[in-house]
């Protein structure tokens, strides 16, 4: 049977969360070192909720959480508020089984939706198969920053990528003075 892709509810919180730490415990796709607890993510559900951003979730007939996607602000300035970051994160024991590409292009569409012009993503430079699902997205490379991070005693490299949702829109018109 075919996952459901769906915004998630509450209920989905505790797969969301094991997801998510078992990432941190893992791999390198979240630079945090120390699992999280449950509040932790309601509180990061109530943030996208009061924003509007989605939560998707695909999940097996059991409803059992099988991996999840959102985006957020990339920048809390209103000069980019055109511009999300996102994550997309699959259960260990369901990776390469085509959901990656399914929850990011429903939140994509999801994107576009909510008048989005440019949605960044932030990945590991080592991690090829999250860089390849991207070009095969359309996303393309515009920055490589070595170093930034760190994780498990070894410096992380930063490759960023980003995808134009919406090709010749035309900026909007500012509600500022001319400079």
């Amino acid at each position: 049977m075919m996952p459901l892709i769906r915004d998630a509810t509450p209920a989905d919180l505790p797969g969301i969360l094991a997801i998510y730490n078992d990432a941190v415990l893992n791999t390198t796709a979240i630079w945090n070192e120390q699992p999280v607890d449950l509040a932790n993510r309601q509180s990061w559900f109530a943030a996208r909720q009061a924003q509007a951003y989605p939560i998707l979730v695909a999940v097996d007939e059991h409803e059992q959480v099988l991996g999840y996607s959102s985006f957020g602000d990339w920048r809390p300035f209103e000069g980019f508020r055109h511009t999300v970051e996102h994550s997309v994160y699959i259960r260990h024991d369901q990776r390469g089984r085509g959901l990656g590409p399914q929850l990011m292009n429903a939140l994509i569409e999801r994107a576009r939706a909510c008048d989005k012009h440019i949605m960044v993503a932030a990945i590991e430079s080592g991690n090829v198969a999250s860089i390849t699902l991207h070009e095969r997205l359309g996303f393309s490379v515009t920055g490589q920053m070595p170093q930034v991070g760190t994780k498990g005693g070894r410096w992380l490299d930063l490759t960023f990528m980003q995808l134009d949702l919406s090709p010749g829109l035309q900026a909007p018109a500012s509600q500022a003075p001319a400079l």
